[in-house]
Formats: structure tokens, sequence, C-alpha cells
């Protein structure tokens, strides 16, 4: 046989030999865990994967997190984001490094957030790598339908790739039709469904937030506190403390070209049942004298999302104005005044013209015809004109109140 066939026989052979005692290793870290939580689902993963570790932290469990969401990290043990560093495009094997790194002898659990998209990496990821005894699905929505499917029922078939074997699955969803899909793919797995109530979360739960937190998610952590048997003052606790992902709904009060500003930050939230919910959340803020100005913030790698917010913006909320950041602008546009959105109330402040923060500000804040301006960004989170508002709200923009008492000292 010549020698460099047996080189290559040599080296498949150790390969196979490596990576059969990496998936040994593997496999005996994972079975030093008592719990292996795998969450899913289209809205709130990551705030539930978070306020899951946290209350895990609390009631004395070891545990380690890990987000995607809108930055990916690691939760450690005393609570810390260690965020997460790529070298190249993100892969579910990431998920095997976070569990060879993190799960140490002192480490009871393991919370982690579904990363994968296409089903068959969603199975690989729950099957391969996580192999949870407990999964979560925190709900069924119209997203990603390129690789998850057109309907709400295929969309739940494919999410449910991560229900546990012969485990517990925990969801918040709430569709009669939807739980069917999801209770008949668990009996398949011969996995037990529990449905998390949101009445069981009260608004004196919500209010210890210290931004603005959904009842649905909290619902999710309370039923695992039960089976658990952590106490609920416990989990409350440790949820309440989670230090939250960097995406989540926080609202900020400026003061802006002598106007107050409410600005709330929806940038994350990218299908149409969850930006209703938190739009109704938003009305409270809204008086005779504010003028409601929406951000369809358009990546231009998710054209057929664009379309569909463009729907979502005048069908279904309700905006003085629209504001367009990104790409698409005429497309969204045309397809603004075809649902019979007035084109005058229409700025095209994105790609097509690449205004300044200056210019941005001007027309989107100085020149609104009340005092008070709600300014909601929405649809997707990263494209030039978003990231450079962002910093403009964070770092420059001056505080309502700090701005109304140098009025009234001047």
């Amino acid at each position: 046989m010549p020698v460099f066939l047996i080189a290559g026989v040599a080296v498949a052979v150790w390969l196979i030999a490596r990576w059969g005692l990496e998936a040994i290793q593997h496999t005996d870290r994972l079975n030093g865990l008592e719990w292996r939580i795998h969450v899913n689902g289209i809205r709130g993963k990551s705030t539930v994967t978070r306020i899951i570790a946290g209350m895990l932290r609390e009631a004395g469990y070891g545990t380690i997190g890990k987000s995607t969401g809108t930055a990916a990290a690691v939760i450690r043990n005393d609570g810390i984001d260690e965020p997460i560093v790529r070298r190249g495009p993100a892969t579910i094997l990431e998920q095997i490094e976070i569990v060879k790194k993190w799960v140490t002898e002192d480490i009871d659990a393991l919370v982690i957030e579904c990363m994968a998209l296409r089903p068959e990496y969603q199975h690989t990821s729950e099957t391969q790598i996580v192999k949870s005894n407990i999964g979560v699905l925190t709900n069924v929505r119209e997203d990603h339908q390129d690789v998850m499917g057109h309907t709400l029922k295929e969309i739940a078939v494919s999410l449910m790739s991560t229900c546990p074997l012969n485990g517990t699955l925990i969801t918040a969803e709430q569709d009669p039709a939807i739980l069917r899909v999801i209770e008949r793919e668990a009996k398949k797995r011969n996995t037990e469904v529990i449905v998390a109530d949101p009445e069981s979360v009260t608004d004196e739960d919500i209010a210890r937030f210290d931004y603005i937190a959904f009842k649905d998610n909290v619902a999710i952590g309370l039923v695992l506190a039960r089976l658990l048997d952590i106490p609920r003052d416990v989990a409350m606790k440790g949820m309440v403390e989670a230090a939250p992902d960097p995406g989540v709904l926080r609202m900020k009060e400026l003061g802006i070209l002598g106007k107050h500003v409410t600005w709330a930050n929806l940038f994350a939230v990218n299908d149409r049942e969850s930006m209703m919910v938190a739009f109704a959340k938003l009305r409270e803020f809204v008086t005779a004298d504010t003028t409601i100005v929406g951000i369809l913030n358009n990546r231009s790698d998710r054209e057929l999302r664009a379309i569909q917010f463009a729907d979502v913006a005048v069908r279904d909320l309700a905006f003085d104005r629209l504001v367009t950041f990104g790409a698409f602008e005429g497309l969204v546009t045309d397809r603004l005044v075809e649902n019979g959105y007035r084109l005058d109330h229409i700025l095209n402040l994105g790609d097509n013209t690449s205004p300044s923060v200056e210019a941005i500000v001007e027309k989107m804040i100085g020149n609104m015809p009340t005092e008070h301006v709600l300014v909601v960004g929405f649809v997707n989170i990263h494209t030039h004109q978003a990231e450079v508002m962002l910093e403009y709200f964070e770092h420059e923009a001056q505080p309502w109140n700090d701005a109304a008492r140098s009025d009234t000292d001047a």
C-alpha cells in the first residue's frame, strides 16, 4: 500500500477516535448536570433564558446561561455576562464549546438559548448537543418563514425540533390550534407539555422589573419554579435581578430641540403580534399633545419583512408619522401609500439619502407639530441609521428632566 494512503488512513482513524472521545466527554459533562434547559421560540427567548438562569442562581443552583439575543453572551454563575467573540459565522458547534468551557463540577444547571433557525439544525442542537430534560417554547409567531414554514402550524413543528425526549416542555403559547400541534409533537417524544398562564403573573410582579417585561415570559419562569419546588418569592427575586438582554424594551425620556421625547427601542421586535402587544403598552405614554413617530428600520437582506411591516404599520398600528431607515425605502413607501397612508406623512431618512444625525433629528423630532413626541423604532436592529440614532439617544441627547430644568432656569 502506498505510504500516502497509509498516512491518510491513519489520520482518518485518529480523527474518528478524537471525535468519539470528545463526544463521550461532552455527554459526560451533560450527564453531570441536574437540569439541561433548551429555550426556543420566536419572541422572548433571550429574556426567558436570562430570567430562568437568574431564578436558578437565586435558588442555589450553580447555573450557566447562554444567550444569543442582541449580543451573544455566556451568563456566568455569578450573573455577569461574558461576551462571546466569534472569529467567523455563528454555528451550533458553538454550543459544544460553551459546555466544554463553562460546565464544571460546581455547575448544576445549563440554560441555553437555541441559536439555530433551520429545523434540521435545531434537531441536531437538541439531540446531539444539549440533550435537554426541560424544554421551553416561548411562543409561535410569523417570522423566519423562509426556513421554518409559511404557516403558524408549520413554524410550530419546526420549533418543536428542540422538544426534549422523555422530558417536560413549558410553553406560554395560548392559541388552541397551535397548542394542539405542540402537544402532538411532544407526544411523539413522550414529553409532557405544561402551558404557562400569564394571568398567574400580577401587575405588581411586572412592576418590579426595571424594563418593560411581559407576563408570558415571567409565567414560564414561575411554572419552572413550581416544577423544581422553588418558592415563588425566591423565583421572582432571581428573575427580577437577572441582567436583561440589551434588546429589551426600555423607555428613555429625553429633551431634544425643545421637545419632550419618549424613545422606545423596539428594534428587536420583528413579528406582527409582538409588535402589537408592545405598542399597546406604549399607549399609556400618549396624550392629546403627542405625535407618534414610527421608524421602519429595514435591513437589505430582509425584503419580505420590510413589506410585511409596511402592512403592519398601517393596518394594525396607529402612527402619526412614519420614517424609513435602511433599505427598500421606495418599495416600503409605495406599500404604505397603497395601504392608505398619507405620502406627506412619510419621511425617507435611510440609505437613499443617508442624512446626518442632525438632519434626522430635525425632521423626525424638531418638525413635529406637538411638544411631546413618542418615537418607536422597530422591525430590525442593525442599519446604519439605527445605530447612529441609538448612539445619539444614549450618549448625546439630554435627559428630559435636565432639559426641562434648564428651560425653567433660563
